[in-house]
């Protein structure tokens, strides 16, 4: 890890690059894959996991017996952790139910939103290094409660053919149905244009690596939604004097061991503490099975210490990360100035594992700085508002001749005489 102090503000820029993904360059490979499994639907897709995943597939589908022997394979410790985390995520995500209101703008002028599920939604799992079984929660949970009719999950298997049996069980307990044996690129387009298997989405959600994310970037720009552009994960710790460097070296390590191409960063006022935590990771790491990986991804992380609590809140603020835990005496004032974050985790007895399991908050988060703009998965994520108006008597006598003046002025005659002709009837 890099130690930086004190740095100006001409350097914050260079300071707070992420790892570079260019997905751009994977475009001609993508639309190609992408192109394939339009046109030829099951069959590329089954062709495509032999090449890629190594799996030989006869159908994608996945079935009850499928579900019913995965149920059988998942220790019952793990299975208690997962029907906490589902209830956790459901009581949280339930909470956020939009109740629209009616609202008079003018005598006899009444307008008002209704929240309506998206009714088709696909949800991308990745396999890879771990299987993200806690994902399913994340995305399946909020799509039930808000209702979508069509809850379509992708996800590669292993060599075996089989999908992992905690990624089944997560799914089954989260009320998914419709699971398909498929990754990657060829998941992405299966459910962007559907094949005689994989129903047509209306949405995509769910991580990936670059072609994943390729893919999706390239599938929403005339065919699709999806959920948030996407980068490699990352996690900003914000801490003082007091903080634990034991916690602060776990939380970058824990953020770490996701990919070589993660980023964890920690913005100090203490240079004792940046010290510490460097030590500590050394010697954490040195511990983890997955030390290559988190190795790798440290290559890409900083620890800075900066001169005020004020300034590691600016720096913070233009770095915006994914996940920012903030380890300081006075967590809930600083809390109260960060503007840029997808989740923040506040104390130091609230780790990132917390939000990305079972505390109940969701865990597809916006990356690369989108936290600017974007924010993380949420039941608003699964609904559409669509708004209505009704006009009485009353309301048109008092709208239409501003609504007359405004389209005259706008040289659109046939918006202004839609009023005319109704203004003459009553």
């Amino acid at each position: 890890m890099k130690l930086i102090i004190n740095p100006d503000k001409s350097q914050w820029a260079e300071l707070l690059k992420r790892p570079v993904m260019n997905t751009e360059n994977l475009f001609d490979t993508v639309r190609s894959i992408i192109d394939r499994v339009k046109a030829e639907g099951d069959r590329a897709v089954l062709e495509y996991e032999e090449k890629f995943d190594k799996a030989v597939l006869t159908s994608l589908a996945v079935t009850d017996e499928d579900l019913e022997e995965a149920e059988t394979q998942v220790g019952e410790e793990l299975k208690t952790a997962i029907r906490l985390a589902k209830q956790n995520i459901e009581t949280f995500h339930a909470a956020q139910r939009f109740e629209g209101k009616r609202v008079q703008t003018q005598p006899g002028v009444t307008c008002w939103q209704k929240a309506v599920a998206i009714e088709k939604v696909g949800l991308y799992i990745p396999g890879g290094t771990a299987p993200l079984f806690s994902t399913v929660l994340m995305l399946a949970v909020p799509a039930k409660i808000a209702g979508c009719q069509e809850i379509v999950l992708c996800t590669p298997p292993g060599k075996d053919g089989k999908v992992h049996p905690a990624v089944l069980f997560a799914a089954k307990v989260a009320g998914v149905n419709r699971i398909f044996k498929a990754g990657g690129v060829q998941a992405i387009a299966a459910m962007a244009y559907g094949t005689e298997s994989v129903s047509k989405v209306y949405k995509i959600f769910g991580p990936g690596n670059q072609y994943v994310t390729a893919a999706k970037q390239l599938v929403s720009l005339r065919d699709v939604a999806i959920d948030m552009p996407a980068g490699p994960s990352e996690v900003e710790v914000l801490a003082d004097e007091t903080a634990n460097p034991v916690f602060v070296a776990a939380d970058l390590l824990s953020q770490a061991e996701h990919g070589v191409d993660s980023q964890a960063m920690l913005i100090t006022t203490s240079e004792a503490l940046q010290q510490a935590v460097k030590a500590e990771v050394e010697r954490q790491l040195a511990l983890l099975p997955r030390k290559e990986i988190a190795e790798k991804s440290l290559a890409n992380s900083k620890l800075i210490v900066v001169r005020s609590m004020d300034e590691a809140i600016e720096l913070t603020n233009a770095y915006a990360p994914e996940h920012l835990i903030i380890e300081t005496a006075d967590y809930m004032s600083v809390a109260e100035q960060v503007v840029n974050a997808g989740s923040v985790f506040l104390g130091s007895l609230t780790p990132e594992s917390a939000g990305d399991y079972a505390s109940g908050t969701n865990h597809t988060l916006p990356t690369n700085g989108y936290a600017k703009a974007y924010s993380g998965v949420s039941l608003d994520s699964f609904i559409r508002k669509i708004t209505f108006q009704e006009i009485k008597p009353e309301g048109i006598r008092i709208i239409g001749p501003a609504i007359e003046e405004m389209a005259a002025n706008e040289h659109l005659d046939a918006h202004k005489n839609a009023v005319t002709v109704r203004l003459k009837t009553i």
